[in-house]
């Protein structure tokens, strides 16, 4: 079902929540761009778990859908992040 308006500026404004917007250098910024998880990890491996979990979290909470691929990738991050843990609050 499409989005209405008034949800999309909501998802673009999205300032509750503390985990969407998180300060990166420009040239980390650039290197991400438009990618998923199955495209794209930081390079400090020690965060992978954490983005991740964070990466999900937005998922669940917007109601987003994953392609195969990105699924496939979170599922791979998963089984090396036992202790991981998925937090998130549903926007209605």
């Amino acid at each position: 079902m499409p989005w209405s308006a008034a949800r999309r500026e909501a998802y673009a404004n999205d300032q509750d929540n503390p985990d969407t917007l998180i300060a990166v250098t420009a040239a980390s910024n650039r290197s991400k761009a438009d990618k998923d998880p199955a495209e794209w990890l930081p390079s400090d491996t020690s965060y992978h778990c954490a983005y991740a979990a964070t990466w999900v979290a937005t998922k669940l909470r917007w109601d987003l859908a994953a392609d195969e691929a990105e699924r496939q990738a979170l599922l791979g991050l998963a089984e090396t992040c036992p202790a991981a843990l998925v937090s998130y609050e549903p926007v209605p």
